[in-house]
């Protein structure tokens, strides 16, 4: 297996610098000053390195919008992309006023009128403007939202591995399940097919459980799966800096059930519904009356969310909706669409895909089979 840690293709790092300097004219930025690894590696398509864990925001990368350079925060040129030479990369440093003393040398530091930050703390609030004497600074989440919202076609190819990844550690879980195996079993079996594959970071904390048959909102009891329960089961994978998401909902044992097959058919109703409303021009709040057409409750949980380089806007959810948060759909973003519908002493049908909006219609680009119960 090569270790070799490589920039993404340039066709896909180009193509999203091309969208993020567009939107910094649209939104007449200057520069870019940038923290979030997401968007970090959107506008350099540098995989960096010792990056896990919690960290407060710093200035990692810099894009200015005349030249397009980028400054990027790395202490070696592995994984850097070639045309960010080795005197735009600067190294790590416990002590802020070095970071701020690499940014006043950046040509058109000083007369930079609008500089914008996808995240800050109360000392880079402080220490900017000492870089940037002459600028404002403005939130950069609105430019950054807006070019990672809609992908590229590199973009959809690339979300392809971690898909494929995602749904390789689904289909060993659903072949571990039987009566008496246990949640955390079946968990394993998901997390080591994913870790074959090549990914060891799931890009979801769930991976099975058994459906509650008591309250719908509820898992049920933590154990061993009892011939005759729903199981849920949630793949999610982070490749490449990707991430794609599936899941399912499979009967334990192979006795048929009359109720849980209605309980199917009451999902895919959904489901189809939820399809419908991915077409652009719709409004996010469709996704919630596809609920609602198909007589079934709306979940506390989102029934939809963008996918990535990591987790992009929207959040479709009841509560956000209701507190004015919804958007329009347009062609080229990519979602994780969750039907979900329940029945008391049967449990819950759960399903997710992701599906890729196109001018066309949706496109579901998740491959595995819709498992039924028989």
């Amino acid at each position: 297996m090569a270790t070799e840690i490589c920039p993404d293709a340039a066709a896909l790092r180009l193509g999203r610098r091309g969208r993020a300097l567009a939107q910094m004219d649209a939104h007449d930025l200057d520069v870019l000053v940038l923290g979030r690894q997401a968007n970090i590696r959107y506008v350099t398509g540098a995989p960096q390195l010792w990056i896990a864990g919690t960290r407060p925001f710093a200035p990692m990368c810099v894009m200015m919008r005349t030249t397009g350079e980028i400054y990027l925060n790395s202490t070696d040129d592995e994984g850097v992309p070639g045309e960010i030479g080795r005197d735009h990369l600067y190294g790590l440093a416990w002590n802020p006023m070095t970071l701020i003393d690499v940014l006043k040398k950046i040509d058109g530091a000083a007369t930079a009128r609008r500089v914008a930050t996808d995240a800050i703390t109360p000392t880079f609030a402080a220490l900017l403007p000492e870089a940037f004497p002459n600028a404002e600074l403005v939130d950069a989440e609105p430019a950054m939202r807006a070019a990672r919202r809609i992908k590229t076609t590199e973009e959809i190819a690339a979300m392809d591995t971690a898909l494929r990844v995602a749904e390789h550690g689904l289909a060993a879980a659903v072949a571990a399940l039987r009566p008496g195996r246990s949640e955390r079993t079946l968990a394993a079996a998901m997390l080591e097919a994913m870790a074959a594959g090549g990914v060891s970071t799931p890009a979801t904390q769930d991976a099975a459980w058994v459906t509650s048959r008591e309250d719908p909102w509820r898992r049920g009891p933590v154990g061993d799966v009892r011939a005759g329960e729903l199981v849920a089961f949630a793949a999610g994978a982070l490749a490449d800096g990707y991430v794609a998401e599936v899941g399912r909902t499979c009967l334990a044992g192979e006795a048929s059930d009359r109720a849980a097959r209605e309980l199917c058919g009451r999902s895919d109703a959904l489901y189809d519904r939820l399809l419908a409303a991915c077409r652009p021009g719709t409004d996010t709040r469709e996704l919630l009356a596809a609920y609602e057409a198909a007589g079934e409750p709306i979940p506390p949980m989102p029934v939809a969310h963008g996918l990535g380089l990591g987790f992009d806007p929207p959040v479709v959810s009841e509560t956000l909706c209701a507190a004015g948060e919804s958007e329009r759909l347009d062609a080229g973003m990519v979602l994780a669409v969750t039907g979900y519908v329940w029945r008391r002493g049967v449990g819950a049908v759960f399903r997710r895909d992701t599906v890729h909006i196109t001018d066309r219609g949706p496109e579901v680009l998740t491959a595995g089979p819709s498992w039924r119960v028989h």
